[in-house]
């Protein structure tokens, strides 16, 4: 049995469909098996797609154009898509019905600074009305600092993906107040990187078919399944919390569409970070997205 080498820029239950890769044995049934741990904070994933140490990366398509912003040409490609919405939630002190973005003018944020995270918030902020100048961003560091920071009181509102979101409140620290996703266009958000090379091996074509098929389960099953099927990969996480960011994503639509990376939704996501003036241009979809290989199906 072949065993690949799965990393991730983050370890959420937004990720769903490459988790149950594994969880629901997708992999186990195309002969494979796999690996799976987050990058270290020292690690970057196109170091590790040129140096062949790993084989697929939950990535998105800006972090190549940070990387060619800088003069470095990408050693992996995007080849197929996870989410087409941004899958992080505001978490509010206090309830809000209904929860209005003029609201957080004012008041407190621990915002996730990471590049996409932060460029998507400031885009849904913009497109909401709200005043990004007028709110009090704070960065508290990881996501899970920025939990820790916002049960001790710190902010009024905690930028968090799920279901880091949900556990903040089920423990009753807080409540989820918002989607950044909902109040903005969909958008080519998180996808999975890999060499050309992998692409073109049996291998690449078996976890592809995998990936599918775990995609639309995820899709199509009760989130709770979803949930107690993947427990194991979020020790810690009450499960009510976990079905919880699962059924919420479920119906944000975040894994609709099909396998490939839109090119409507690639050109989006160039608006949000052309937005953020995190880059000076438009990177052509050729350079950073390959088709997915072979027919899935």
């Amino acid at each position: 049995m072949r065993q690949l080498r799965i990393l991730v820029s983050r370890h959420s239950a937004f990720y769903s469909p490459l988790i149950a890769t594994l969880a629901a044995g997708f992999l186990e049934r195309e002969g494979l098996s796999a690996s799976y741990r987050p990058l270290a904070p020292s690690e970057r994933a196109q170091e590790l797609i040129a140096r062949d140490e790993a084989d697929v990366i939950q990535s998105a398509v800006s972090s190549s154009w940070l990387l060619l912003e800088h003069g470095e040409k990408p050693a992996g490609v995007h080849f197929a898509q996870i989410n087409q919405r941004d899958g992080f939630f505001l978490v509010a002190r206090h309830g809000h019905s209904p929860f209005e973005w003029k609201m957080l003018e004012g008041r407190t944020l621990l915002a996730d600074h990471a590049a996409q995270p932060l460029a998507m918030l400031q885009y849904a902020v913009y497109r909401q009305g709200a005043d990004w100048g007028r709110i009090r961003v704070l960065d508290a560091g990881t996501p899970e600092q920025i939990a820790e920071a916002f049960r001790r009181g710190e902010a009024d509102y905690a930028h968090l993906q799920g279901p880091a979101a949900q556990h903040l409140e089920h423990e009753g620290a807080g409540c989820v107040a918002a989607s950044v996703g909902e109040a903005m266009p969909p958008v080519a958000f998180s996808s999975l990187l890999a060499s050309r090379r992998f692409l073109e091996t049996e291998a690449g074509r078996a976890f592809l078919r995998a990936y599918s098929r775990a995609r639309e389960w995820v899709r199509a099953t009760p989130a709770q399944d979803v949930a107690a099927c993947q427990a194991s990969f979020f020790p810690g996480t009450p499960l009510p919390a976990l079905a919880a960011a699962i059924l919420r994503y479920q119906a944000l639509g975040c894994w609709e569409g099909g396998l490939g990376i839109p090119r409507d939704l690639y050109e989006q996501a160039l608006e949000v970070f052309l937005h953020a003036r995190m880059i000076t241009r438009r990177w052509a979809y050729e350079e950073v997205v390959a088709a997915p290989p072979g027919d899935p199906q």
